[in-house]
């Protein structure tokens, strides 16, 4: 089977260009020089030319703090996009494989996020991420959207290799420390569209929302602390680490103060549940410093 990846440039999309080739299943990227998912002529003429057996949405507007003043280029990209990337696939009868966030959440819930649970977004980025699932189940109803909690990874921008930079660079380190998630590395959000792209494209009906991240909850301050660890034998430098309160790191856009998610319907019904994020940020760090900074960024 074929599946077609838009935003083959972001962190998962990375991810996958670099895996080994499997002979079950092929991957075909686009990247945004190549077909932006806002333009249904692009879109169109990328699925004409790849006839995949299942398109993945990989592609969308990631700054959280920038959407808050480019409220316009969030919305075409997390909502516009995806919504011309479903009417795409919905023409075609190929199923779509959605990627959203923890973000659609306000963070009020004590405990962790299930999938109908009320959204109520507290920032622009989750606003448009919320108008593009909505977007998504309008306009195709083969459709699985996955949501997944504070992903990271070798490959693009995220926090672990921001907090990698600067224990390379600073004695202290000032992390906040009342805000959790489940961390999830982008392998492991890999390995579950691996398991699911072949009962999709089977024919099975699973469609839906489903939750997929770290079975084990953080804040950024825990994973800060074992990102830092991670380094030392590479470095040799120990930064010490400080938590701080939200208020203290006052950002543009607002943060829930809980991202975490279950994930146990994912695991039910495709039986693949994501490592302990700590392992992944070993592995992440033992393969950014043990390889050359360009390959990854």
């Amino acid at each position: 089977m074929s599946i077609l990846v838009f935003g083959a440039g972001g962190q998962l999309g990375s991810e996958l260009v670099a895996r080994p080739h499997s002979k079950d299943i092929s991957f075909q990227f686009v990247r945004r020089a190549d077909a932006y998912i806002d333009d249904p002529a692009a879109v169109r003429r990328a699925m004409q030319l790849a006839r995949p057996s299942l398109v993945l949405n990989a592609a969308a507007y990631t700054n959280v703090d920038q959407a808050e003043i480019e409220r316009e280029a969030a919305f075409r990209g997390n909502a516009e996009g995806p919504k011309v990337l479903a009417a795409a696939c919905a023409e075609k009868d190929i199923p779509l494989i959605h990627l959203s966030t923890d973000y659609v959440f306000d963070g009020r819930k004590p405990s962790a996020y299930v999938e109908g649970d009320e959204t109520s977004p507290i920032n622009v980025y989750g606003e448009s991420k919320l108008a593009g699932e909505i977007a998504v189940r309008e306009a195709f109803d083969r459709h699985v959207i996955l949501r997944t909690s504070w992903l990271f990874g070798a490959y693009g921008r995220n926090f672990m290799k921001t907090m990698l930079k600067l224990a390379a660079e600073r004695d202290e380190l000032r992390v906040v420390a009342d805000q959790r998630g489940c961390p999830t590395a982008t392998a492991d959000l890999a390995d579950a569209i691996v398991a699911i792209a072949p009962r999709l494209a089977a024919g099975e009906q699973l469609f839906g929302i489903y939750h997929v991240a770290s079975p084990h909850a953080a804040t950024w301050y825990d994973v800060a602390q074992e990102i830092a660890a991670a380094a030392v034998p590479f470095t040799g430098r120990n930064p010490k680490v400080v938590p701080i309160k939200t208020q203290d790191y006052p950002t543009k856009a607002a943060r829930p103060v809980n991202s975490e998610l279950d994930s146990s319907k994912f695991f039910s019904t495709f039986g693949f549940r994501a490592a302990d994020w700590r392992s992944r940020v070993r592995e992440a760090v033992a393969a950014l410093k043990g390889r050359p900074e360009t390959e990854f960024s």
